[in-house]
């Protein structure tokens, strides 16, 4: 006989069981929930092996795909590889702990710069990348939109990709052995562990078109597992008017001006004697934190995994379609990870009573109103959105040292052969700075992700626009635009934000705002560039790929 019992992990509850012994064991349910998620991991590798024999024949396929995505996987695959774990796990979170305000905001803004990058930026970057010696990498793009003799722009790009991207892996792989921890009571850094190892295995087969593949069906996935949350929370709460008629009762909580005060001792939420959340007067949410939370969707210009997905695509044709489809995609994704936290609040007041908690309600509620093998598929959609971001993180990040460093600086004449090596090994050693890193769990955090994305948003958004849009750049203003976007970043985080004030704004907006001035004024106080450069920008406005 096998006797059920519950006990909690973190923030909610988990059914486990007892057999004969009193040893601990899994209840059907949680073996439902595996099986779910393990038929998922198995396909993902399976598909890194039939694109392995692809990725193998060059360098270009292995980095880019050979420029062959359809419209479908490269809007798909660009949004999934995005979004990551965030979507499912940090939205919802934002929503149940403060209300709608933050949440809100930041959906308009990261939906804006969806649409925005894909509208202004796609097709030229497809068209320039190709006629500017083929670049198949962002830095490479960058290097040869300026002609560089000596590879400042490649160097210093393609170093803040590497360190980078290996802290973003890092945080993927902590939020995959936390899901499986906590779901299932494994020990943290063995399922951490082998989740890593999945996703360095298909990603080391199967190169770009095996992750491109993927994150398409990770993108279906996850917005599945969203709506069907979306939809049982809002059954089992009653409703929309049931919803609506609880949050509204919070102060601030259902505001566009204004910011739920959850009351916390010791970062706990404290309840009244009838054991309800307490809450304080509410906040005020001003102008000046909207433009500061909006500010996100300025990352978008700057993220190299997005802006790969531009130049990989078949035909510039086709980004038009690529733009609807992301943009579609993109908008029903927020607005369900966003409501999933309004309902959660409604669900589960008392449930999760911590910030970091919080970011469970997608968890939570899941577990809790699926059957268990649905459960675990939807579980499988928090898996492609960790996976989804890892897989483009390190293979950005091989790239950035294998093709921009050690063939674009120290070996030259590297064949295919040799990058496609040097690739490889670079990949494993990022991936094993990333599990060093990921091995306490605690050590990552969205924190981190957020300053990373402020840190590509600041650094290589305002040059791609400018490299893209503005002739007249030069190649020491696309210089002191990295570096003083980059720099401005850590200064604003670690020194002047802890003035307060007008001072406490999201790093990403003052740094990309000072980048650009940085690129205006020594792109005027410099020799304009030659005239080869202004000749190739011209025929990029109307080249044909």
């Amino acid at each position: 006989m096998i006797a059920k019992y519950c006990f909690t992990f973190g923030p909610y509850s988990v059914i486990m069981a007892k057999n004969l012994k009193g040893e601990e064991c899994m209840s059907g349910q949680q073996i439902q929930i595996l099986v779910a998620m393990c038929i998922y991991l198995l396909l993902v590798v399976a598909i890194g092996i039939y694109y392995m024999k692809a990725a193998n024949e060059s360098s270009d396929n292995y980095f880019i795909g050979g420029r062959k995505l359809g419209p479908w996987i490269a809007a798909m695959s660009a949004e999934a590889s995005d979004m990551s774990g965030w979507l499912l796990m940090g939205l919802p979170g934002v929503a149940y702990w403060f209300g709608l305000s933050d949440a809100f905001w930041t959906a308009i803004g990261l939906a804006a710069g969806t649409y925005i990058n894909w509208l202004v930026v796609a097709k030229r970057l497809r068209r320039y990348s190709a006629l500017a010696g083929n670049a198949i990498t962002i830095p490479e793009f960058l290097s040869n939109r300026y002609k560089e003799n000596k590879k400042v722009i490649l160097t210093i790009g393609s170093l803040f990709i590497l360190v980078f991207f290996a802290v973003y892996a890092g945080s993927c792989f902590v939020t995959f052995g936390k899901l499986f921890s906590t779901l299932f009571g494994m020990r943290y850094q063995t399922v951490m562990i082998i989740g890593a190892i999945i996703v360095i295995l298909y990603t080391f087969l199967g190169g770009f078109l095996a992750e491109s593949a993927t994150d398409f069906l990770q993108g279906v996935v996850m917005i599945i597992a969203l709506c069907s949350v979306l939809a049982v929370g809002a059954i089992a709460a009653g409703g929309i008017p049931a919803v609506l008629n609880n949050i509204k009762s919070i102060p601030g909580f259902f505001e566009f001006f204004g910011i739920a005060q959850p009351l916390t001792a010791d970062g706990v939420q404290q309840l009244d004697a009838a054991g309800k959340p307490l809450f304080g007067q509410a906040g005020s949410y001003g102008l000046l934190t909207i433009i500061s939370t909006m500010s996100w969707g300025l990352g978008y210009f700057g993220m190299p995994q997005v802006l790969l997905r531009f130049m990989a695509i078949s035909k510039a044709s086709e980004l038009k379609k690529s733009r609807r489809i992301a943009t579609v995609w993109c908008v029903i994704s927020l607005f369900a990870a966003l409501s999933i936290g309004l309902i959660g609040r409604s669900l589960y007041p008392t449930a999760l009573l911590t910030r970091s908690g919080a970011e469970n309600i997608f968890i939570t509620m899941s577990t809790g109103l699926l059957p268990a093998f649905i459960a675990g598929i939807v579980m499988s959609g928090i898996l492609a959105a960790t996976m989804s971001s890892a897989d483009s993180y390190l293979l950005i990040a091989s790239s950035a040292l294998s093709r921009d460093i050690y063939k674009g600086i120290f070996k030259k004449d590297a064949n295919d052969r040799q990058v496609m090596i040097a690739s490889r090994v670079t990949l494993l050693l990022v991936s094993l700075f990333g599990i060093i890193i990921a091995l306490d769990e605690n050590s990552v955090i969205f924190k981190v992700v957020s300053f990373a994305w402020a840190g590509f948003g600041a650094t290589f958004g305002p040059i791609m626009l400018f490299s893209l849009l503005w002739k007249r750049t030069t190649r020491a203003g696309a210089v002191a635009g990295m570096l003083t976007g980059s720099i401005m970043v850590f200064v604003w985080n670690m020194i002047i934000s802890k003035l307060g004030g007008v001072f406490a704004i999201y790093e990403l907006f003052p740094a990309f705002v000072l980048s650009c001035a940085a690129i205006v004024i020594v792109s005027l106080l410099t020799k304009k560039p030659d005239q080869a450069i202004l000749d190739e920008f011209e025929a990029a406005k109307t080249y044909e790929c």
